[in-house]
């Protein structure tokens, strides 16, 4: 007699190697493939990217060739996922249902949800643990609460072993069920190549071309191809982080530039192990004392800044490439950031919400770590009171302004000389560079020494106002029996 089906539920895990969850299920009888497209997920106002949306269609339509080469299929199912996974194992026959954890508020109570509907049917959830190197019960830290500054973590998760390649199952037994089709992420084409095909190409290429071995030189300089390109495709699991890691040739000494490159993996799952801890910081400042931070900034700043229009090159350039490509490079970001909420005073949940509404790897872990590393709220043994001065930010990552002049095509003709602040023309030099500011490109719409006095002084007012609000020793002392 044969075993009953498994549910695999495909989440953030779109590959067939490296995949425990289904190497398990497929050891175990016939397997029933599922993608679940979640209504309420898609309205949240982080998951309403188009071109990741458009992304994420091709990687589940890569999914499905590679299952359907192994006998297998991917179901679509839209609705409810405790509803609908109830529903389709009783359709089946399925005894299980195995899937990768997530992090986010949402994807927890989602999968709370969906474990005690399965459970009510008499149907087991096997839920596999986060799909990184290293789960946060390998890396307690102190007192069980994990690490809040980057550095003690990455010197334990370093020592973590690199799991083995899981070979792809040859054959996949699967169960015969109807599908509902992918239209609900919409028709639109890909940014991107999608799938392990396509990662595992770009992962290669990174590597042969000698970009892993330079990243520690390139990596900052905006204007090269000095970054792996990788982060789309690890945003939705077409491939994994042990595979990047035996690509780069761990276990074993890495070059200068693989173990920055490898560090920059590590910040990943430093933030997924944070989000996990403390799901609070998908809304929260980590930090208490910048929980209730009076911001100042205008809706006019802002539009400016989401339309790369600031006056600032650097950071219109980065705005630009944002809204062309759902991408901008890792520097750029830090100083978009740092200037929407040091220099423009603007929430960094707002900048967080924008941020991810174009990035193709959007992720609501890192990109939730990053905006709060950069605002000071977040886990960072560095004060507040780092700003990101985007003039010489600009000068000393892209000095010869290519990286400017490839987005921002007004200041073409300014010479390198003056394309880092353009606003110090003549206007004999503007007429010069067919650039006339105010007509062809913006004054700056904020003066940066001010703005940064201005911020520095909004962070002392509330680290101020906490530390009045927090009770003394002696006071809580008299609070005890």
């Amino acid at each position: 007699m044969s075993s009953p089906p498994r549910i695999v539920w495909f989440r953030r895990d779109l590959r067939v190697a490296d995949h425990r969850p289904l190497a398990a299920a497929c050891a175990a009888g016939p397997v029933v493939c599922v993608w679940v497209c979640d209504p309420t997920l898609l309205a949240k106002r982080h998951h309403q990217s188009p071109q990741r949306r458009a992304f994420l269609r091709a990687g589940l339509e890569s999914l499905n060739e590679e299952l359907l080469a192994r006998g297998g299929r991917l179901i679509v199912r839209a609705g409810d996922p405790a509803k609908v996974l109830v529903a389709l194992a009783r359709e089946t026959g399925a005894s299980a249902v195995d899937w990768y954890a997530e992090v986010s508020p949402y994807g927890v109570d989602r999968d709370r949800r969906v474990t005690h509907a399965l459970a009510e049917n008499g149907i087991d959830a096997q839920q596999w643990g986060l799909d990184l190197i290293a789960q946060p019960t390998q890396i307690p830290g102190p007192k069980d609460q994990g690490y809040q500054v980057f550095t003690p973590f990455s010197r334990k998760w370093m020592e973590c072993e690199i799991p083995a390649h899981l070979p792809a199952p040859a054959r996949i037994a699967s169960v015969e069920c109807d599908s509902d089709g992918l239209d609900l992420l919409g028709n639109d084409p890909s940014p991107l190549p999608a799938g392990p095909d396509a990662a595992r190409a770009v992962l290669v290429h990174f590597i042969a071309d000698g970009h892993a071995d330079r990243y520690h030189e390139m990596r900052n300089t905006m204007s090269v191809d000095g970054t792996s390109q990788l982060s789309a495709y690890l945003r939705f699991g077409m491939c994994s982080p042990s595979q990047i890691g035996r690509a780069l040739g761990l276990p074993g000494a890495l070059s200068e530039g693989r173990a920055a490159f490898w560090r920059q993996i590590c910040w990943r799952e430093f933030y997924q192990h944070h989000m996990a801890r403390n799901p609070y910081v998908a809304g929260h400042a980590f930090k208490p004392a910048f929980r209730d931070i009076v911001w100042s900034g205008t809706h006019e700043d802002l539009t400016a800044w989401q339309h790369g229009r600031t006056g600032y090159p650097i950071v219109d350039a980065g705005m630009r490439q944002l809204r062309a490509e759902g991408w901008m490079h890792n520097r750029t970001r830090m100083i978009t950031a740092s200037f929407l909420v040091k220099d423009l005073a603007i929430d960094w949940r707002v900048g967080e919400t924008i941020f991810m509404h174009h990035l193709i790897d959007g992720d609501p872990a890192n990109n939730n770590g990053g905006w709060q590393w950069t605002a000071g709220t977040g886990t960072d043994a560095s004060p507040y009171y780092r700003i990101f001065n985007p003039v010489l930010q600009s000068k000393r990552f892209d000095p010869e302004g290519d990286y400017i002049r490839r987005w921002v095509p007004e200041l073409n003709r300014v010479p390198a000389s003056m394309i880092h602040e353009p606003w110090h023309m003549t206007e004999d030099q503007q007429a010069a560079s067919a650039c006339i500011l105010g007509l062809d490109y913006p004054w700056p719409i904020v003066d940066h020494a001010d703005r940064r006095d201005l911020i520095l002084e909004t962070y002392r007012v509330a680290e101020r106002l906490t530390l009045r609000d927090t009770p003394s020793d002696t006071d809580q002392a008299t609070d005890n029996p």
